[in-house]
């Protein structure tokens, strides 16, 4: 669907018309993508990062934050775990933790594509050679929100690092034939209503297979943490939104969405979303991978999480996707 820079801004800002908004696009949904919720398994397999991004909770200059990293072994058997619990597509998360240099990323991937799994990487800035390799080795998918395109805003919340970098990095990926996922922050200190439509514009421009949409949720430990946050009203409207003005791509109800009501996630299935990422990471690993405060099912098993939305999506009516799931009936390069 087109849209104007001025739709989208009254779309955003029309606060009496979010219940139309919401059903409209949960409508454009149903109509292009039917009614299966494609379930992904998230691992967090390392909260070191080399960034210090003021929003978020694992930035480098954290020092209140107990450290984690996964060996190889252990993220390949939680993935394996996860494929055994019917998981379709495996979705390998993480700070940028360059100890996972190209070979020992690609090690990794080649062993849990075994698996017959999708695999998403989403870990941050590489270079080409690296994003090529891990295609080589058989990664689907990469996701890398933008966060905003307000370039003031990004260099003042994310220092040491370039927009233009970024942006770059999104190119190379889609350049390798990946299905490419990214995404926007709603609420940040500073960031206008305009230029949440710049950032759906960009998106759409950009021509991306999945983007996800989080509030910005304050974490205690950054410099940030006295600043208001962002709503779950405002970040339903530019999900909304964004499900008219593409109305196929795949669209994640997020987990932070829960993090500010107890039927976050449920609210943003009827409202356009169409894919989960329960989280398959197990023990304190889960309770340490704080990108910011009030994170869901810290304590859950990852049997207990899958179990659990999955009843939650077929009591609205909803079916569990079966296939892996890909923008325009993609399918994974599985190795054999």
């Amino acid at each position: 669907m087109t849209l104007t820079r001025e739709e989208i801004i009254l779309y955003l800002q029309d606060e009496a018309g979010q219940k139309n908004l919401l059903n409209r696009a949960n409508q454009v949904r149903k109509k292009h993508l039917g009614n299966e919720v494609h379930l992904r398994g998230l691992i967090e397999f390392s909260n070191i990062c080399r960034n210090n991004c003021l929003y978020c909770g694992i930035r480098k200059d954290n020092p209140a934050l107990h450290r984690y990293r996964m060996s190889s072994e252990e993220l390949v058997d939680t993935a394996r775990k996860a494929a055994e619990m019917g998981f379709k597509t495996i979705v390998m998360q993480s700070g940028e933790d360059m100890w996972f240099d190209q070979k020992i990323m690609c090690d990794i991937i080649e062993q849990i594509k075994k698996f017959e799994v999708a695999v998403t990487l989403s870990i941050g800035e590489r270079s080409f050679a690296d994003y090529k390799a891990f295609r080589e080795a058989g990664a689907d998918r990469y996701l890398m929100r933008i966060e905003t395109t307000d370039k003031e805003l990004y260099h003042q919340l994310d220092p040491q690092m370039s927009w233009q970098h970024r942006y770059e990095c999104l190119l190379m990926i889609k350049e390798l034939g990946y299905e490419l996922g990214s995404g926007i922050m709603v609420g940040l200190p500073g960031q206008t209503i305009e230029s949440i439509a710049d950032d759906l514009l960009f998106l759409d421009n950009l021509g991306i297979d999945m983007a996800g949409i989080g509030p910005f949720i304050p974490h205690p430990q950054t410099p940030l943490k006295n600043e208001a946050g962002g709503t779950l009203d405002l970040a339903l409207r530019t999900m909304a939104t964004m499900r008219l003005l593409m109305p196929d791509i795949n669209i994640p109800a997020t987990t932070a969405m829960e993090s500010l009501h107890p039927q976050g996630r449920i609210m943003a299935l009827q409202s356009g979303a169409n894919v989960v990422m329960p989280n398959v990471t197990e023990g304190e690993y889960r309770k340490l991978y704080e990108l910011y405060p009030g994170k869901i099912c810290v304590d859950d098993t990852p049997l207990h999480c899958k179990s659990c939305i999955g009843m939650k999506i077929l009591a609205i009516g909803r079916k569990i996707g079966e296939g892996y799931g890909g923008h325009n009936g993609k399918l994974p390069q599985t190795k054999k």
